[in-house]
């Protein structure tokens, strides 16, 4: 009776003595290991599996037989400790089954304690938590990027802005940002079509995008044609270059533009303002700073970058 249990549970059972000998190894186990009991039972378990000597199974067992002391094993510290395998193909591509492992103490009247090792399955479990995981992270990216042009969107901006200027403040380094507005694009939109309105958006995002190099930095779309750049540790001075190079970029892509009157092509409006310690602000001022220097570079005659300056 107890062998047809043995049998029938499924999962992996393996009992040892006091000295660590192999006294029951179920069906499931030889099915997995590819050892049959006969092979298995009588010996010492960590003579044949040297192996597992000094992991953690091994001081599990020390504990169960000495202290009496249970133990279940980390499954994402330890997450296949035994050389089992689902089937021929894994055990030729050498890929182990995901397990969980629980080893108790067995106190057998009039023998000295044993203990219980008990293995588990969760290859499935595991494959599951790892889709699950997957899915969270591509959904956390499409929350934190632009549907049409794929940067950050609105909401990555205020995190990150949010982060650093806590940095910025704490390290004393200066913060620089750019508003950037497509000139002219409504009527843009009127004559060539949404369509190609997208298109364009894309194309110019894409090539502000490039113009990164740093980690840090990030552009996102912060309105219909309007984007934002986070520059940590960058001054006025370098920021103001940069900001140049990037207007020039979109006006050396030549995307046709035939209600713009001054150059017949695609182009932006920068306005640039940044934090400093001789210039302390916050989120909002810093925003609206650099607002109004992309609303003086408008009425300048746009095409052009202005710094905001508080005097």
């Amino acid at each position: 009776m107890l062998e047809s249990v043995l049998g029938a549970i499924n999962l992996g059972t393996i009992v040892l003595d006091h000295a660590r000998r192999v006294v029951v190894w179920n069906h499931w186990m030889s099915q997995y290991s590819g050892l049959p009991a006969d092979s298995v039972v009588g010996q010492d378990f960590f003579a044949l599996f040297p192996e597992l000597n000094g992991k953690r199974i091994d001081s599990a067992v020390r504990q169960a037989l000495r202290d009496n002391f249970p133990s279940v094993l980390s499954q994402t510290l330890h997450k296949a400790p035994f050389a089992l395998f689902a089937n021929d193909g894994a055990r030729a591509a050498g890929e182990r089954m995901q397990q969980a492992v629980a080893v108790t103490p067995l106190d057998v009247p009039g023998l000295a304690r044993h203990c219980l090792i008990q293995i588990t399955d969760v290859s499935v479990a595991v494959t599951r938590e790892r889709l699950l995981r997957d899915q969270a992270l591509e959904l956390r990216s499409q929350t934190f990027s632009d549907g049409l042009t794929g940067i950050a969107n609105r909401r990555h901006f205020d995190v990150a802005m949010e982060k650093e200027m806590r940095r910025a403040k704490r390290s004393g380094t200066p913060l620089s940002l750019l508003m950037i507005d497509i000139d002219s694009f409504k009527p843009y939109n009127d004559h060539y079509g949404h369509q190609q309105g997208d298109d364009t958006l894309i194309k110019v995002a894409h090539a502000l995008a490039a113009m990164l190099q740093r980690p840090a930095d990030l552009i996102a779309r912060y309105g219909g044609e309007e984007f934002a750049v986070i520059l940590p540790e960058m001054t006025p001075d370098h920021s103001q270059v940069l900001a140049e190079k990037m207007r020039e970029r979109i006006a050396a892509l030549g995307i046709p533009h035939a209600k713009a009157e001054l150059t017949g092509y695609v182009t932006v409006s920068i306005g640039l303002a940044t934090h400093a310690l001789e210039h302390p602000s916050d989120i909002a001022v810093l925003l609206g700073e650099a607002d109004r220097a992309l609303y003086m570079a408008k009425g300048a005659g746009r095409n052009r970058v202005v710094r905001f300056s508080a005097v």
